[in-house]
């Protein structure tokens, strides 16, 4: 029986892994154009050799690059021969990073479906190279954008593949209950391994005469050895098809220009060994439509599946905070503006391109770390973290845009302090909104003077109560912050205003023991004398946390259920700082990391807790509590952390400020988040990223990722109608469990008890040996939360769906009333 192997030629798209971003931008450009060119030449019949050619765009973004500067010409014969399929149409439009979002994804998968339409072929199918790994969204939001197949070209340099084995298909359901079929392929080059191409990279081929004839018969027999050898490893393998595709390209390369010399190296094989095994050279859609057409038994799986590329994120912590901003400010767009009526539509599309842009998943030129001085390196560096910032930039433009209609005034000298406050989302919210009020700036005449915090109030106009409120001091001035119960999509106009100060004698004169003259507070509670907020813990209506003096939080309890909210096998205090380090002192940076695998450090990593060495009270009003923990951490200068309890809900802020050093070793930094509900048997831990909800090492693929993963706003604890909710702000990368160097565990029947385990943010890294950037050093100020949030609800979205409401928060706005408007006040 004849056997067929399947080779699908395109060009994998690594953005900045070989060259600066603009630059690989005109490369696909000009693919595509080559492209065009041989079919021009084997339809006139000058190159019959190159019968059969085709080509496949590997993404839409290709496309998209290549109509930009296409001329009409070109755009004409490029649709002739898509309508041919001799030109195919990846419907993913870049190989993303789970930064992206699934409002995002939507949108990108939507331009490639929106474009395909006009052609009369079918277009259903998709392919991703470089990633291993996908979030569970993907398979509902690419069957709503007309994909049904899905071709997954793995990397497992750090990474594997799922279910086992690869080179298989099956089908991949959503939580919908929508499949997609996949084929579970091996790497995006492995095509290129037979040598069908004459004289290529892989010929080694240098001798002066150049790529004779003999090399050419040397290199067949070459390609004969390892395209029987490649089926009876199948065979071995128990594979159970007679047909198996793999990918190639022009030259073993990213970003590899199109060549139709594979189909000489093709020919010649079908005249000599066709009968046996059959080489044709397919499109990614015609591929599909085979293997539709085939009566096979497919397996049905569902499940996330976690990439193991995913870490990246955490090598450019920078960039990434300022990326995860943008997103949020990105989805209270889409909330104030959810028809695009009250900006430019322009400035939101080019914020949208910048910001999946930085989601792709090429973080950095392949020298990065064996040459972190390069000019090059760090040009590529800039060009990255520039997508975040202009994405970031023109995503707050658009907002203040849209702010601008809802009344946001400019500054202006003596206006009356009256203020807007904005719910944006689809459900009632009620948490801490924040004014801010700069030193220039007053309330009723009166400025606020550098101490004086107490002489202003918050009044509701629309009722006259005066709210609580509690002013502190921040970098743009004094920050007045107070809580307003809002209703989906509310408006509430609320006014500073002076309010009567009494002069009060200094603390020295107090009668009762409650400070002492030198103004320390460190008496017990005794009858008639509460001391609910001190730096060995804070006590509020809701939580009751305990600070131990060597390690920091060492209790938080939910006092409404008597709860233990830390997990009962931490090893580290919540939010306490772990630094690992690996060194090369018998090896090189390169080789170093090139070794680790799939788990990101080595036996000999050297490991480093925070050591707590002071805690100070920095305030203690009506809304909220704040301590400060300063910490000592090895590859730090800094490690601070800053505690906000709120008093009217079950949440406390966290701020770490810390200073990195710089390192050429592998680095690890993890900020401990040993949380659950109760007790860990009875409390289920879930992660959301890209529009799903799933447990981590329940709801997976087989096989699948378990070391690590990367979400969207966070993870949920669920015990029964009670929620605990960890908001990871600017860090997405989290892992469970042991740190220690241990086996890599994949998602299988017993990786059930990683649900149970206990949580880390993996806020940095930099192990990867090529395209990682290598120096993590700077200031930054990484931000999380937690949130206690009570839910009758059965299944955890409610609960999911009030926390990200709280992370994106109210919005407040300087607001100038109409007469009309005060007439009402």
């Amino acid at each position: 029986m004849t056997k067929t192997l399947y080779l699908i030629h395109h060009s994998h798209t690594d953005i900045g892994y070989t060259d600066r971003q603009e630059k690989i931008s005109r490369y696909h450009v000009n693919f595509i154009r080559r492209a065009i060119q041989i079919l021009d030449e084997i339809e006139s019949g000058q190159a019959p050799q190159w019968a059969g050619y085709n080509y496949v765009c590997e993404n839409y973004w290709q496309v998209e690059q290549f109509l930009a500067h296409a001329t009409e010409t070109e755009k004409t014969s490029f649709t002739k021969y898509v309508e041919k399929g001799l030109i195919d149409i990846s419907l993913t439009y870049l190989n993303l990073t789970e930064l992206v979002d699934n409002v995002m994804l939507d949108k990108k998968f939507a331009d490639a479906k929106n474009y395909v339409s006009q052609f009369d072929r079918k277009f259903d199918s998709a392919m991703t190279a470089d990633i291993n790994g996908f979030a569970w969204g993907y398979v509902d939001l690419m069957h709503k954008n007309g994909i049904r197949n899905f071709f997954s070209c793995l990397h497992t340099h750090h990474g594997m593949f799922p279910l086992f084995k690869k080179q298989m298909p099956f089908y991949w359901q959503g939580q919908s209950g929508e499949k997609v079929l996949v084929w579970n392929g091996d790497h995006y080059q492995i095509g290129n391994d037979f040598l069908f191409s004459p004289n290529t990279d892989q010929s080694k081929q240098y001798g002066i005469e150049g790529f004779t004839e003999k090399d050419w018969e040397d290199q067949f027999e070459a390609t004969k050895q390892r395209v029987f050898g490649y089926f009876d490893l199948l065979e071995e393998e128990n594979y159970e098809f007679d047909f198996c595709p793999v990918m190639i390209s022009g030259i073993v390369t990213d970003n590899s220009p199109t060549s139709p010399r594979m189909m000489e190296g093709i020919h010649r094989w079908n005249e000599v060994y066709g009968d046996e095994i059959k080489v044709e050279l397919v499109t990614l859609n015609h591929f599909f439509e085979i293997l539709r057409g085939k009566e096979l038994e497919i397996p049905t799986y569902s499940g996330d599946w976690a990439d193991w590329w995913a870490d990246g994120v955490s090598s450019t912590p920078a960039g990434v905070k300022l990326y995860r901003e943008a997103q949020r400010k990105y989805r209270l767009v889409n909330k104030l503006d959810p028809n695009g009526e009250k900006a430019n539509p322009a400035q939101l599309k080019d914020a949208e391109d910048h910001l999946v842009m930085y989601a792709e998943h090429t973080w950095g030129f392949h020298s990065s770390v064996s040459e972190p001085w390069d000019a090059f390196v760090n040009l590529l560096d800039t060009r990255k973290l520039s997508y975040a910032i202009n994405g970031n930039r023109l995503v707050s433009n658009h907002l203040d845009d849209i702010l601008e209609t809802y009344g946001e005034e400019p500054n202006q000298l003596d206006r009356e302090s009256f203020f807007k406050v904005i719910n944006p989302h689809d459900d009632q919210v009620k948490t801490l909104a924040s004014i801010y009020v700069q030193h220039w700036q007053t309330v009723d005449d009166s400025y606020f003077y550098t101490t004086l915090n107490d002489f202003v109030e918050v009044v509701d106009c629309q009722t006259g109560e005066v709210l609580v409120s509690q002013v502190s001091d921040s970098s743009r001035g004094k920050k007045i912050s107070f809580y307003v119960d809002l209703a989906a999509k509310e408006e509430r106009t609320v006014r500073l205003r002076r309010k009567d100060t009494k002069f009060k004698m200094n603390q020295k004169y107090d009668n009762h023991a409650h400070v002492g003259t030198e103004q320390i507070a460190d008496i017990a509670p005794y009858e008639g004398f509460t001391h609910d907020v001190s730096i060995y813990g804070v006590k509020t209506d809701h939580l009751d946390i305990t600070i131990d003096q060597n390690s920091g939080i060492s209790s938080i309890i939910d006092r409404k259920t008597g709860a233990q909210l830390i997990h009962p096998d931490a090893l580290h205090a919540p939010f306490a700082g772990v630094y690992e380090v690996t060194s090369f002192k018998d090896s090189n940076p390169y080789s170093v990391r090139s070794i680790m695998g799939r788990n990101r450090k080595a036996p000999s990593t050297e490991r480093y807790t925070s050591k707590l060495v002071n805690i100070k009270q920095l305030a203690d009003g009506p809304l909220y509590a704040v301590l400060l923990l300063k910490y000592e951490l090895e590859g730090t200068g800094m490690y601070d952390v800053v505690l906000t309890v709120h008093k009217g809900a079950p949440q406390i802020d966290v701020t770490i400020r810390l200073q990195k050093t710089c390192a050429w070793e592998p680095e690890n930094l993890y900020v401990a988040l040993p949380f659950t509900y109760g007790t860990p048997e009875k409390t289920e831990n879930y992660f959301e990223k890209s529009g799903t909800i799933f447990r981590p090492g329940i709801d997976q693929l087989p096989g699948s990722n378990t070391n690590f993963y990367s979400l969207d706003n966070g993870a949920i604890f669920k015990n029964e109608d009670q929620h605990l909710f960890v908001a990871m702000k600017d860090t997405p990368l989290v892992t469970l469990g042991s740190l220690e160097s241990q086996l890599v565990e994949l998602c299988d029947e017993n990786s059930r008890k990683k649900n149970k385990e206990v949580l880390y943010s993996w806020a940095m890294n930099n192990f990867w040996e090529t395209n990682f950037k290598v120096d993590l050093s700077g200031f930054y100020e990484l931000e999380y939360a937690i949130y206690l949030l009570e839910d009758e609800a059965t299944d955890v979205a409610q609960p999911i769906q009030s926390a990200r409401n709280l992370i994106e928060g109210l919005i407040t706005i300087p607001y100038n009333p109409t007469d009309l408007e005060k007439s009402t006040f």
